[in-house]
């Protein structure tokens, strides 16, 4: 039959005879007439069997067909304006290639940690199948967005003799008969690759041994982190906006059935468009305390306290400027105010939280040496650090966007575990 056909194709095959492989998704009919809805991972497809216009074999197979057998199916592809895809197929042959007994996921409903345990299979439900296409529409515009601006892709390593986000949520391995750590954050590393090329980022997992079980957690997470040489936190805060800007607006245009299928309300998201509403800490602080006046002046936000500051807004919202006393030892203080810093988050709409973080470096190597005794780590794991300050420093700024919860984001999911194929969560790691 010459080459392999998706379903996502038929479109192209109008009165075209073709075959196609896939599994049962569902199935019913009477006596002389059955339907098998087929799908092959690019969609779903209508198959119609007529007593008497398909092969009596064929015919008598439904009995057999269970949920998630796999199927070859071969027929005439007709326009049909009510099914998926616009398209059905008038089917005359039907072959098993292997049955699927007992399938544990059915219609009825399950629990979180029933469908936890079988996410290998979860996978293949509509709404899971659609989250995760959208997805990799994400992951395929970020590569796009920085690629198509002269950005090289350097990627960092996994392994780390070193802490980049703190201690407390290092996981730690050995590394022959070293100590090594699983990546934080690639930045440290993109800092470095910034002196070689200029304009740089990496794309791939990082690690936080976190003991959180909240809806916007995992233990690995994938994350994109550009870096730009002579860039300031002003410069970052303008490729952030044009960055999600361009992954929001074009993942809208390109998985818009996927979305549909996910009951996504994509009015929200065709207002995120640059530029985006800038508070200074001390603004955001003022926001928060209306709402919740026990919020201490100088700590981090919380969960419920970045939901008060992106509530106010039909927009993603940077809040800049937060206090030294909380950030990395990398991060420039402001020389205008040195108990703030040169960073920022970007806080997303409709509760979801901070999905990016990031800012402007400290150039200075007798201040990154200072910093790095203050905070009491180890001189030596940072030298190589220290050496990209004493050969040709420059100022530098960049960020991370963690991909998980920009797709739980975009998607309009309620918790973040259901925007990576295989979570990784606190208190589970099977399958």
């Amino acid at each position: 039959m010459g080459k392999r056909l998706y379903i996502e194709d038929l479109k192209k095959h109008i009165g075209e005879k073709v075959e196609l492989k896939g599994w049962v998704y569902n199935k019913r009919g009477s006596k002389k007439i059955k339907f098998l809805i087929l799908r092959d991972g690019t969609g779903l497809l209508q198959c119609v069997y007529f007593q008497g216009e398909c092969e009596e074999e064929s015919f008598g197979l439904f009995e057999e067909l269970a949920q998630e057998s796999s199927v070859t199916v071969v027929g005439t592809v007709r326009e049909e304006p009510r099914s998926p895809g616009g398209v059905e197929l008038s089917a005359e042959t039907l072959k098993i290639i292997a049955p699927a007994v007992d399938y544990p996921i059915t219609p009825k409903e399950h629990g979180t940690d029933f469908l936890m345990a079988n996410r290998h299979l979860w996978l293949r439900s509509k709404r899971q199948h659609a989250a995760l296409r959208v997805r990799a529409e994400l992951a395929a515009a970020i590569r796009d967005f920085f690629d198509g601006r002269g950005f090289t892709l350097t990627d960092a390593p996994i392994f780390t003799p070193s802490a980049c986000e703190g201690t407390s949520t290092l996981f730690e391995t050995k590394y022959f008969d070293e100590k090594a750590y699983l990546s934080q954050s690639g930045q440290l590393y993109m800092e470095a690759t910034a002196a070689a090329f200029g304009k740089v980022y990496c794309f791939g997992p990082t690690f936080r041994a976190e003991k959180s079980k909240t809806r916007r957690h995992l233990i690995e997470f994938w994350m994109v982190e550009p870096e730009v040489a002579f860039a300031d936190l002003y410069d970052n805060m303008e490729l952030a906006e044009e960055f999600v800007e361009y992954i929001v607006q074009r993942t809208l245009k390109n998985r818009a059935e996927e979305l549909k299928t996910l009951e996504r309300d994509t009015t929200k998201l065709e207002l995120i468009k640059a530029p985006f509403p800038r508070l200074h800490y001390r603004e955001a602080v003022d926001i928060i305390k209306k709402e919740n006046p026990e919020f201490v002046n100088g700590n981090d936000f919380g969960g419920g306290d970045e939901t008060i500051i992106s509530s106010k807004f039909e927009k993603p919202v940077f809040v800049h400027h937060f206090p030294t006393a909380i950030k990395a030892f990398y991060m420039k203080q402001d020389e205008k105010e040195p108990e703030y810093t040169m960073s920022c988050d970007l806080l997303a709409t409709e509760g979801y939280g901070e999905i990016i973080g990031g800012g402007q470096r400290e150039e200075s190597v007798e201040v990154l040496e200072k910093k790095i005794s203050e905070h009491k780590l180890s001189k030596s794991d940072f030298e190589w650090y220290l050496d990209v300050r004493r050969y040709g420093t420059f100022p530098h700024a960049g960020f991370g966007l963690g991909l998980e919860r920009t797709v739980a984001w975009v998607c309009g999911l309620k918790h973040v575990r259901e925007s990576i194929p295989f979570p990784r969560l606190y208190g589970r790691n099977y399958p």
